[in-house]
């Protein structure tokens, strides 16, 4: 997330919890996590989870141990985990992070917290670029929610995974297992690198399962809504481009829904209830192959620059049509001229491939990854007997020409039977395992101050 580590102490701190994601929370690791030296295996689910033991008694270990022993006693105190509050998923191509910032800290508090964690909030929330890559998506802000009794904003970053390992050499050059010792993380990620976490930066992860996180926080961003707006919305009339037009969707009884989520990759869940889904299929032709198809093809370096060509472009110059082989509309099986039949059909002719652009390449390469992921999504509906499907996932990221596609799909193959719906915040999944991990370090904390009340 960019090299600017240099500077004051104080903001040098700050620039490495951004890049860290400022995913480093206080406290011991979780139950059922693997320790150092090894121990038990996966956790149980987290809402499931037991309160955790109590630190050993002052007196042991370092003054860093003893400190963070400190501050764990006075939060308890106060019946809440200390600040900062992150969350993250480490993608296949993107590591998303949500931060919470607290807006009525007292002046006690303000005088109580230690500089490096004023630094770390001002640093994040007075910035929307770190570094070169990091990124905070401030139209996706979510403010005055109200969240363990504490009000304020929820913010968004974000930053290619590729720089995972800067992340996680910054997280140990700075120390920052002496404030923080656990991360909250779900994803591929969580597991990929949860051994450089611990042996590089000496920091634990506690992880959560994906498709647990996607389908709740779903459930939440949706129940919060979007600073007053609907969360939840959807194309009218979808096959007329002179009347299409974003419509709020009210999404208060979600069940059954086909969730479908474009990332690198692609999954498709059946979901019945908050507890009861079932992964259905998947693809392999999901945003990373839109991207790294364009990269070789146009030569572009990111998705912003491969979704700008891809507006200026047109498919039709790429893709063969219906009408290119029947001369117009295939009549007995309902099928429109202007359908693709072949995907970079055109492509098999020199003349056709000396006159495109870039801009088309880029183009028709969306709308074939997204037809395919449109067409899949269609038949996993039909299988499973279900109208609603939800696609979410950072694939939709600014990316109106591939929600447009898959709502025209959905109602033109259905013969409107079928409604495609989106999310304003693509649902991140951080934003949960992060909401579960407060509420696990909750239980936590009030296990320690019963027992700093016995002792009394």
């Amino acid at each position: 997330m960019g090299e600017q580590l240099r500077a004051q102490p104080a903001a040098a701190a700050a620039s490495s919890c951004s890049r860290l994601g400022g995913l480093l929370h206080a406290g011991r690791p979780p139950p059922g996590q693997p320790l150092a030296n090894g121990g038990c295996g996966e956790a149980p689910h987290p809402l499931l989870l037991r309160a955790e033991p109590p630190p050993p008694p002052p007196g042991h270990g370092s003054p860093a141990k003893k400190c963070r022993l400190r501050r764990r006693r006075d939060s308890g105190r106060r019946h809440r985990p200390p600040f900062p509050w992150f969350g993250m998923d480490i993608g296949g191509t993107l590591v998303k992070l949500v931060y919470f910032e607290p807006k009525d800290i007292t002046a006690e508090e303000e005088q109580e917290e230690v500089e490096n964690l004023k630094s770390i909030r001002k640093y994040l929330t007075s910035n929307t670029a770190y570094g070169k890559t990091g990124i905070r998506d401030v139209h996706l802000e979510l403010k005055n929610l109200t969240m363990c009794g504490r009000k304020g904003n929820l913010h968004f970053i974000r930053f290619p995974s590729c720089a995972m390992h800067r992340f996680i050499q910054m997280g140990s050059e700075k120390n920052f297992s002496s404030l923080h010792t656990t991360l909250c993380a779900t994803g591929g990620g969580a597991y990929k690198f949860e051994e450089d976490f611990r042996t590089i930066a000496d920091l634990q992860l506690h992880k959560l399962d994906e498709l647990d996180c996607l389908i709740q926080g779903l459930l939440y961003v949706d129940s919060v809504g979007f600073n007053g707006q609907p969360e939840c919305y959807y194309f009218e009339n979808p096959t007329n481009p002179e009347q299409c037009q974003k419509k709020p969707y009210c999404l208060d009884n979600p069940y059954p829904m086909l969730l479908v989520n474009i990332g690198s990759g692609v999954s498709i869940l059946a979901v019945y209830s908050k507890d009861n889904y079932k992964r259905v299929t998947g693809s392999s032709l999901g945003g990373g192959t839109f991207l790294g198809l364009c990269c070789l093809l146009t030569g572009c370096e990111t998705f912003e620059e491969a979704l700008e060509m891809a507006a200026k472009g047109d498919s039709t110059n790429v893709d063969k049509l219906v009408k290119d082989i029947y001369g117009g509309d295939y009549e007995r099986f309902g099928l429109q001229g202007s359908a693709v039949a072949s995907s970079f059909g055109h492509m098999m002719s020199k003349e056709k491939r000396d006159s495109i652009s870039k801009e088309d390449l880029a183009r028709a390469t969306l709308v074939t990854i997204t037809n395919n992921i449109g067409s899949i999504a269609r038949m996993c509906a039909l299988n499973e007997n279900i109208d609603k499907v939800v696609f979410v996932g950072n694939f939709l990221r600014i990316n109106m020409i591939s929600m447009k596609v898959l709502a025209y799909a959905m109602d033109y193959w259905s013969k409107g039977q079928l409604k495609a719906l989106f999310l304003e915040h693509e649902v991140r999944k951080y934003m949960l395992n992060f909401l579960l991990f407060v509420r696990k370090k909750i239980l936590w904390f009030l296990t320690i101050l019963m027992k700093l009340k016995g002792r009394n």
